[in-house]
């Protein structure tokens, strides 16, 4: 598939030697850009990080979506993927690396424990109930305990979606 095919509300005029002219106002070349190079943190917090880590070998490649470049630098990411159940210890850390992320940002949460705590929220005390306990604001839930590497491209995609209907607020 083209490039040109892939931007959304483009449209060809004709043909010209060396290429095909597209026409698409730059808001739109630039969201589609944006959706389709989005960086992940680096960083997994239970077992749903193996089901993350697995998604960006080559038996998956998450890279197919642009998303293959995993940042180990909050300053650099775009997407904080929240993978696995959150501890008490390590809500304050997860909410530092939030902080300190650029914007615009996104969360997505994936499993069951970073969705509400999973089955652990109940029998200990030191688990966390969910990514939005924190006062971080969640995209995309990817439900699943734990969700396979095609739930985490599916979720990848709505936040795609998400990324390219959104308006630029002006300030």
């Amino acid at each position: 598939m083209a490039i040109t095919e892939q931007i959304p509300g483009a449209e060809f005029i004709h043909k010209l030697p060396g290429g095909p002219v597209v026409l698409a106002s730059t808001e739109k070349i630039f969201k589609w850009a944006k959706s389709s190079s989005l960086w992940p943190l680096t960083f997994g917090l239970a077992c749903c990080a193996i089901e993350m880590i697995a998604a960006g070998a080559s038996r998956f490649d998450i890279d197919r979506f642009g998303a293959g470049v995993f940042r180990a630098s909050p300053r650099q990411c775009d997407v904080m993927i929240v993978a696995g159940t959150i501890s008490v210890k390590m809500g304050e850390c997860v909410k530092l690396l939030y902080e300190q992320m650029p914007e615009p940002k996104y969360v997505m949460a994936l499993g069951n424990c970073a969705i509400s705590g999973g089955i652990f929220y109940y029998d200990t005390y030191s688990v966390v109930k969910g990514t939005e306990s924190l006062g971080i604001p969640v995209d995309v839930y990817i439900p699943g305990c734990p969700p396979r590497p095609e739930n985490l491209f599916f979720g990848l995609m709505k936040l795609q979606e998400i990324v390219r209907k959104e308006r630029h607020a002006a300030k």
